[in-house]
C-alpha cells in the first residue's frame, strides 16, 4: 500500500484517545478474517455466476479496481465487479449514467458488485464494518473532524449505509462515520451487519437523487445539527435506534 498522507490520531470529541479501542480493534481483525473467509466460501457460486454474466455482457475485465484511501489515508486498490462500459467518447459513453449497464444497475441494486471486497478484507485493506472508502481527492476536502473517519479501516458496510446510504447528505454521512469511530464495539458491528441484510434486501438508497451513483463531495458548506448526544438531529437523531433504512 502507498501512503497518500498521514492523518493524525487526534483525541476524540468525547475526550477519549483513539487508542482506547485498541483491544477491540485487535479482536475485530480476527473477526474480519473469519467473516471474510466464510463469506467468500458461501458466495463463491454466486460470484462465479456474476463473473460469467459480466464476461458475456461487458467482456473483460470482469473486476473493477479503483484506488481508495484506507486507514490513516493509506491507498489501496478496492475490488468490485465491473458494472460499466469503458469510457468511449465515440460511442457517447462518457458519463456514469451513459456507461452503467442494465446488468450493472441490477448488480448495484443487489449489492452483488461488492462481493469481491471480501478479498480486500482478507488483505487488511477493509473491515467488515467501518466508514465506506471514498475517493482519494476527497482527503484534501475533509474538515479535520471529517478526516477522523480514517482513524479506522474502511468497511464493506457501515453505520451510514444502514442510516440512509446515498439518500444522506455528505455531511450526515461523515457525522455517522465519526460517531462510529468513537463508539465502535462488537455489539454495534453485529447490529450494523444485521441491519445491512435488511437494507440490501429492500434495495433503498442505492443512488443519490438525480445521480446513478452519488454526487461529488466538493467540501462542507453547511453544518449538521446535532443533539446533546452528538448524533445528527432530526429523523435519524439516534444512530442506534433510528429506524431509517438505506
Amino acid at each position: 500500500m502507498v501512503r497518500f498522507r498521514a492523518i493524525p490520531r487526534a483525541t476524540t470529541t468525547s475526550g477519549r484517545s483513539a487508542d482506547a479501542h485498541a483491544g477491540y480493534d485487535r479482536f475485530k481483525r480476527a473477526f474480519d478474517l473469519v467473516g471474510a473467509v466464510l463469506a467468500l466460501i458461501l458466495a463463491l457460486p454466486i460470484m462465479a455466476a456474476v463473473a460469467l454474466v459480466i464476461l458475456l455482457t461487458l467482456g473483460r475485465p470482469v473486476l473493477f479496481r479503483h484506488t481508495r484511501p484506507g486507514r490513516d489515508g493509506e491507498l489501496f486498490d478496492l475490488i468490485k465487479f465491473r458494472t460499466m462500459h469503458h469510457v468511449d467518447p465515440a460511442r457517447g459513453l462518457i458519463s456514469d449514467a451513459d456507461r452503467l449497464t442494465r446488468v450493472g444497475r441490477w448488480l448495484r441494486a443487489s449489492s452483488l458488485d461488492e462481493l469481491p471486497g471480501f478479498w480486500n478484507v482478507l488483505r487488511g485493506d477493509l473491515s467488515l464494518v467501518g466508514p465506506r472508502p471514498h475517493l482519494v481527492q476527497y482527503l484534501e476536502r475533509y474538515t479535520p473532524e471529517q478526516a477522523r473517519r480514517h482513524e479506522v479501516r474502511p468497511g464493506i458496510t457501515g453505520l451510514a449505509q444502514v442510516r440512509g446510504r446515498n439518500l444522506l447528505s455528505w455531511e450526515e454521512k461523515f457525522h455517522y462515520d465519526v460517531w462510529y469511530v468513537d463508539h465502535r464495539s462488537l455489539a454495534l458491528d453485529l447490529r450494523i451487519l444485521a441491519e445491512t441484510v435488511r437494507v440490501v434486501l429492500r434495495r433503498e438508497g442505492i443512488a443519490a437523487p438525480g445521480s446513478v451513483t452519488w454526487h461529488e463531495f466538493l467540501g462542507t458548506t453547511t453544518a449538521v445539527p446535532v443533539n446533546a448526544g452528538g448524533a445528527p438531529a432530526g429523523p435519524a437523531a439516534d444512530p442506534i435506534r433510528s429506524g431509517r433504512g438505506c
